[in-house]
């Protein structure tokens, strides 16, 4: 009976020990007051997080609107958070000064020299790239980052009912910072649109919630106002949990199919979602092919599997 309860011990340090250290980079908005409803994917992203076991959140940065995304991290992480206190840290508020370092930078910078972390970024590039171009002594020590963009070359992004197509928001808020990730050495894997595009979260998935609770009422109800507004320009009522393959291809990499090592790079086109976009006829476009020259190549995920989905709606109520 010791042996059994030692080998146990030995099993649960070793799980322990095997945990992921990472960074959360997020731009936030779920239940922002705004004329329109804003999208609610990092907010189901961070709760999924806290609950995988395989990992283990160091700190949480903010990119845009970071004084509304500060209490409202800390609310979730004051519902769902059942481990160490996580330490949140407003980043750049809009996402267009490159360069300026803010709290969320060095913040990540003293956690990077503690220990090798993989970053989640899940908005535009600036936090993470004010850190490697201010301090490129700390690039050894991010073991990857995981982001929330690109596509496969000629792949518009139309939700769906597919009459409209979007753009790449988190690449072309601010271009420049992705292109001084893509110009570092650091490993890197995309998981956005593409796969994300295979789960789809509408009000039934929703029923594992309990409403008599604070945290799960609240989950449901900031939610709709975004399902709305996707019923109305999609023609589906639900989203696509866009992060939640971003965070899905560290803590769940065999839910997902890949592009290993395939060349990315910026194409300047004609632009494939001019209605949301009348104003800008050409435009950057961050492509991944294999027949592309580049000298970048990255890890790109195609395809979110059967599961995956699941696995999602698992973590989301305040009791799981």
């Amino acid at each position: 009976m010791k042996i059994k309860i030692i080998a146990l011990a030995l099993l649960l340090s070793a799980a322990v020990q095997a945990q992921k250290k990472v960074w959360f980079d997020t731009d936030i908005m779920i239940g922002m007051p705004d004329k329109t409803a804003r999208e609610v994917d990092d907010g189901f992203t961070l709760i999924m997080a806290l609950k995988q076991p395989q990992i283990e959140i160091v700190g949480i940065s903010s990119i845009t609107y970071v004084d509304y995304s500060f209490p409202i991290i800390n609310k979730i992480l004051g519902w769902h958070n059942k481990g160490a206190a996580i330490p949140v840290y407003k980043g750049s508020p809009n996402a267009d000064d490159l360069g300026v370092e803010n709290d969320g930078t060095r913040a990540l910078y003293k956690a990077l020299k503690k220990e090798k972390l993989t970053i989640l970024a899940l908005g535009p590039m600036t936090n993470i790239a004010t850190l490697i171009q201010n301090h490129p002594d700390i690039i050894p020590q991010i073991e990857k980052i995981s982001i929330c963009a690109a596509r496969t070359e000629g792949l518009p992004f139309n939700p769906g009912n597919g009459k409209l197509n979007v753009f790449d928001y988190n690449y072309e808020l601010d271009y420049k910072s992705m292109d001084v990730v893509l110009n570092s050495s650091i490993p890197l894997v995309f998981a956005g649109y593409e796969p994300s595009s295979y789960t789809h979260i509408g009000n039934i998935d929703l029923a594992s919630l309990d409403q008599s609770l604070e945290a799960d009422k609240w989950l449901f109800d900031v939610v709709q106002p975004w399902m709305d507004k996707n019923q109305k320009y999609f023609g589906v009522r639900g989203f696509i949990p866009f992060d939640c393959s971003t965070l899905g291809v560290i803590t769940h990499p065999e839910y997902f199919t890949y592009y290993k090592d395939i060349p990315i790079k910026v194409n300047y086109r004609k632009n494939d979602a001019l209605e949301v976009q009348p104003n800008t006829p050409y435009k950057n476009f961050l492509e991944v092919s294999y027949k592309y020259k580049a000298k970048r190549k990255v890890d790109y995920a195609i395809r979110a599997l059967q599961g995956f989905e699941e696995k999602i709606l698992e973590t989301m109520s305040v009791k799981n």
